[in-house]
């Protein structure tokens, strides 16, 4: 792993297409969540696409606030990335395997600046708690979808 990133990955029994389609899919981010965090979707288009921002009603520590969003990484299928203020990213890969079902990789890329600053908060070991959550969530609603 590479150093200031923090990623779990899953493998998914469904197409890349259709799970990549659920994280393009801002309104699905509240269902996906496992952090808690993400509320709603606020504004932006129904699904992502290269550049495109989007906002989010976010709670942590009982507290609302809100966050804006741009995807900066976007390949159809394969690979979605957005950053906001902290210029921190969560990114999604998808790799379908020769057997079955697809890979799916979930990162927290913190590397871009204020370093210092997540790893004195501890969001490293947070955000990957709510990466495993999330993945497990991210499955069963693409399996579900599937079946």
């Amino acid at each position: 792993m590479a150093k200031h990133m923090v990623a779990r990955s899953v493998v998914v029994d469904a197409p890349a297409k259709s799970i990549f389609d659920l994280v393009a899919t801002p309104s699905q981010h509240p269902v996906l969540d496992g952090s808690g965090t993400v509320q709603q979707a606020h504004f932006g288009p129904e699904r992502l696409e290269p550049g495109a921002e989007f906002g989010m009603d976010m709670r942590m520590l009982g507290l609302p606030y809100r966050m804006t969003n741009r995807v900066v990484e976007f390949e159809e299928g394969r690979l979605i990335a957005w950053r906001h203020v902290g210029s921190h990213r969560w990114r999604y890969e998808f790799e379908e395997l020769a057997g079955g079902g697809t890979l799916v990789t979930e990162t927290f890329d913190y590397s871009r600046g204020q370093v210092a600053f997540y790893v004195l908060s501890g969001a490293p070991a947070r955000n990957a708690r709510g990466i495993e959550r999330t993945l497990e969530r991210l499955r069963a609603a693409a399996e579900a979808e599937g079946a």
